[in-house]
């Protein structure tokens, strides 16, 4: 069975406080997607790897590419105006049967490990999300009351998220729904149970300035 790897980049840089988005942001020297695109190369997967990026960022993203002779071979597919719509450009590529990988273009520092793992797992069960247990107590607030959950029953959700294409076929023929936050709650609503395999802590999302410091951190080890 072919494997594939959507790698969804449409972020802006609002939250890193810089007008570059945070995937193009440098990280030991080299872009933070650069980074997330050679993680999924160098797994035993070996996924054809479909870039998800807004077609304004398009022309920035090659300039990167000739400026620091990125050469693994990657597609790029048009963005949409949700996370929600740019993978289904992506699905709308793809042709064969096959297991597809949709992971954040900002979390580099996934291991070449987990992508396998979720590889294996969704070939077996048709999906499986990366996540990894809560360590802090955790409460919800609802109504403007607080109340205790207990956290070795929450999970932290990462991606790489993996599923069959017939699942995910069948999942985004759905309308978008404003709580669909990832591909697992699209999956979810269309009445599939998913499973989870643990997840990585260094599997960090470059969200905020602290994020892209302490990912430098991570590296160097």
């Amino acid at each position: 069975m072919k494997n594939y790897a959507i790698i969804v980049a449409g972020g802006s840089g609002n939250r890193m406080q810089t007008e570059t988005p945070k995937q193009f942001l440098l990280l030991k020297d080299l872009p933070v997607l650069m980074h997330t695109l050679r993680a999924f190369a160098q797994s035993n997967a070996q996924p054809r790897i479909l870039l998800v990026i807004n077609k304004d960022q398009q022309q920035y993203w090659r300039r990167l590419c000739e400026e620091f002779n990125f050469r693994i071979p990657h597609e790029i597919i048009d963005g949409g105006s949700t996370r929600f719509y740019s993978v289904k450009n992506a699905l709308e590529t793809i042709g064969d049967e096959c297991l597809v990988a949709i992971h954040d273009a900002v979390r580099p520092l996934v291991s070449k490990e987990l992508i396998d793992k979720c590889f294996e797992h969704a070939e077996r069960r048709g999906n499986v999300i990366a996540a990894v247990q809560s360590s802090d107590s955790v409460r919800l607030l609802k109504d403007n009351i607080t109340s205790a959950l207990k956290r070795d029953e929450i999970y932290l959700v990462q991606t790489p998220q993996t599923f069959s294409l017939a699942i995910l076929r069948t999942a985004y023929q759905q309308d978008f729904e404003a709580h669909f936050t990832d591909d697992a709650s699209v999956v979810e609503a269309a009445g599939y149970e998913i499973n989870i395999v643990e997840g990585e802590r260094n599997n960090i999302k470059i969200t905020y300035p602290i994020d892209l410091e302490l990912a430098e951190l991570l590296l160097k080890d």
